[in-house]
């Protein structure tokens, strides 16, 4: 019978797509993980990868076993657990905005590790779009993300946690002539932009057209972070999400402005497969963010 190491292995290899690369996750040879992986397809009596030469790719049968054999893992590290008074534990490897280590993500990640000192979360950066595709093959646990503009695959959740108003940010040590009025500083100031072609960057057009202006372009990035700086030096003016845990209004370099009649916020939220091995750290995650008023959500 198929043991719980080899469905371990079978799981790693989906996410990386080859024997080598899910070996070194694991500690075994790209050789060890094929004769793991040969002995899982004989006792299912199926083939669960299409084989290429540097590569391995789940095949209909391998994209079918994976929520399944996900679901036993849980089942089994569940049954494990049961006596443990720390029922959090164990690796997950997650997916993150960076902007939202800088919101109200890392208040409540950091505070379920506190509560489970055992629990390892490996957290890697990068973009909503990115990580939704990632979850989908099983690279990673569950992302948290900007709500998606469009609807998921039916293998994939998305739940809402907190919502960012988006505000205009200026510098307060300009190197150039600032206007009073918030909308002539769209229009005359420069505008550093957030890549439009991004989740985050199709709000901040949807901010423009709220209000009714045309904004004087002279760079666009793909980081919040980068963009506060930019404001920061006084080098423009921007749109972005009110992050919770920077401090705004201490800030000795930017002010922030809410723009009058803009309703447009930037949701945030988790993805995650339907069914999978860190469901009890998923819901923890959902939990500590439904114990909260709606109002502590916000910054």
């Amino acid at each position: 019978m198929a043991s719980i190491r080899n469905f371990k292995t079978f799981l790693a290899v989906a996410r990386h797509g080859s024997f080598a690369a899910a070996g070194k996750e694991i500690g075994l040879t790209a050789a060890a993980v094929g004769l793991q992986v040969r002995a899982l397809e004989e006792e299912l009596d199926q083939v669960l990868f299409d084989r290429g030469p540097r590569s391995v790719v789940l095949n209909t049968a391998g994209r079918k076993a994976v929520p399944q054999i996900e679901d036993l893992l849980a089942r089994f590290e569940a049954l494990a657990g049961s006596d443990s008074h720390d029922e959090l534990s164990g690796r997950v490897v997650m997916g993150a905005l960076v902007s939202a280590l800088m919101g109200a993500f890392a208040d409540a990640l950091w505070t379920i590790k506190r509560q489970h000192p055992a629990l390892k979360v490996q957290l890697f950066g990068g973009l909503s779009a990115d990580f939704v595709v990632q979850v989908e093959r099983g690279e990673l646990d569950a992302a948290i993300v900007t709500q998606p503009p469009r609807a998921l695959a039916s293998s994939l959740v998305w739940t809402p946690l907190y919502h960012e108003p988006m505000v205009l940010i200026v510098p307060r040590r300009p190197h150039f002539d600032l206007p009073d009025k918030p909308l002539d500083v769209l229009r005359e100031a420069p505008f550093i932009r957030f890549d439009r072609h991004t989740w985050t960057g199709s709000l901040v057009k949807d901010v423009l057209d709220e209000c009714g202006v045309g904004a004087r372009e002279e760079l666009e990035l793909n980081s919040v972070e980068a963009i506060i700086e930019i404001v920061r030096q006084g080098f423009g003016v921007s749109i972005v999400p009110q992050l919770a845990n920077v401090r705004w209004e201490q800030d000795e370099g930017l002010r922030v402005v809410r723009l009058r009649g803009v309703t447009v916020e930037r949701c945030v939220g988790m993805v995650e497969r339907t069914r999978h091995s860190r469901m009890a750290f998923t819901a923890a995650i959902k939990e500590y963010f439904a114990d909260r008023p709606v109002r502590d959500r916000q910054p």
